[in-house]
């Protein structure tokens, strides 16, 4: 991990850093290879040419840049987490209530070639 990318990680509040965690770990354990960098002051995930930004906002980690018609799946079964045209939020204290999988679900649409 990047010095940039390392600071941002380790500001994230408490309450939201074992959700962050646990969407890193699925990103890096679905692609090992995947690239991490800070862009648009978000930790960026790049696999190939597909990106998936993960930012921590004051209630959880939201979403940025996934495949809309990929993940329609996803937001199909969870249309409480759109927040506008690109945004996924899940709030830390809703985080259970999803499991690896849908979460993976997510990663998958967005990141697969």
């Amino acid at each position: 991990m990047d010095a940039e990318v390392q600071t941002y990680v380790d500001g994230i509040a408490a309450e939201h850093r074992p959700l962050f965690d646990r969407v890193h770990g699925l990103i890096l354990r679905a692609y090992p290879e995947a690239g991490l960098v800070l862009s648009y002051g978000m930790p960026t995930y790049r696999v190939g040419d597909r990106k998936l930004h993960v930012g921590v906002w004051a209630h959880g980690v939201s979403f940025y840049g996934w495949d809309k018609e990929r993940a329609a799946g996803f937001t199909s079964r969870h249309p409480d987490l759109l927040s506008g045209k690109g945004t996924i939020r899940l709030r830390s204290r809703e985080a259970a209530d999803i499991s690896d999988a849908e979460l993976s679900d997510l990663v998958h649409a967005s990141l697969d070639a």
